[in-house]
């Protein structure tokens, strides 16, 4: 009875709780129960059998075809969470009318706004959102006092954040004037504020970031606050995407 055992953050994703990855953190943070005991990384679950707790409430796998793939334009201000336990605005406030528990593939930061991807496949998420898959994300930034040609140079070529260099990334200067200066990043890291520190590290403050696009989907004329689901091609595209990384 015990062959259908699965990893459990597996089994969380599969539930539509978050991705692999995220759910190992919530595994390690003891938010999550088999069985009534307090989960472990390396714990292994029947999808059947076992009982699995986030956060006191049981999870259980979604029937087979009632996958969805969201875009949203995320505002400033929400952080990118499905709760947050000191009472902030969070993305799962502009959804709310979505039957299906999703959630967001990678993350924008409270200050930062643009496309979001949601979504309660586990596999999708992994795909689009795991750095190996260098699935390019495409960013419009506004930044004062401005850019120079040699600091778009260094920063392209990767800088020491964190205490590790960055990986080589895309960035065009599209509008410069005194005060500021329009720029464009194509990044596939998405490490933690990566564009807010990389700026940082020669001189320049964000004012403004926007997520445009992921791999080859762009967000387009939705509004801000307002999100659509994406079409099987879009879903396919950066499934492909992925999948040739």
């Amino acid at each position: 009875m015990r062959s259908k055992l699965v990893r459990l953050q597996k089994f969380m994703a599969d539930c539509g709780v978050a991705s692999r990855r995220k759910s190992e953190a919530l595994i390690e943070s003891g938010a999550v129960k088999v069985n009534g005991r307090r989960a472990e990384l390396g714990d292994k679950v029947h999808p059947d059998l076992d009982k699995v707790y986030v956060h006191n409430k049981r999870i259980v796998i979604k029937k087979k075809g009632g996958k969805r793939y969201i875009m949203l334009n995320k505002p400033r201000g929400y952080v990118t969470t499905m709760r947050d336990e000191r009472g902030r605005k969070c993305v799962a406030d502009l959804i709310k009318d979505i039957p299906e528990r999703v959630y967001p593939v990678g993350r924008l930061d409270k200050d930062s706004e643009g496309m979001l991807l949601l979504t309660n496949d586990g596999e999708f998420a992994n795909t689009v959102s795991h750095p190996k898959k260098q699935i390019n994300k495409v960013y419009h930034v506004t930044v004062k006092p401005g850019l120079s040609d040699e600091q778009a140079k260094t920063i392209s070529s990767g800088v020491v954040i964190d205490g590790r260099k960055t990986s080589p990334c895309e960035v065009r200067v599209m509008l410069r004037d005194e005060e500021r200066a329009n720029v464009e990043f194509v990044i596939h890291e998405g490490r933690n504020r990566e564009i807010r520190k990389m700026c940082e590290s020669v001189g320049a403050e964000v004012t403004r970031l926007r997520r445009i696009a992921v791999g080859s989907v762009k967000m387009g004329k939705l509004k801000r606050g307002m999100w659509r689901d994406l079409t099987a091609d879009e879903v396919k595209k950066l499934i492909n995407s992925g999948n040739k990384n």
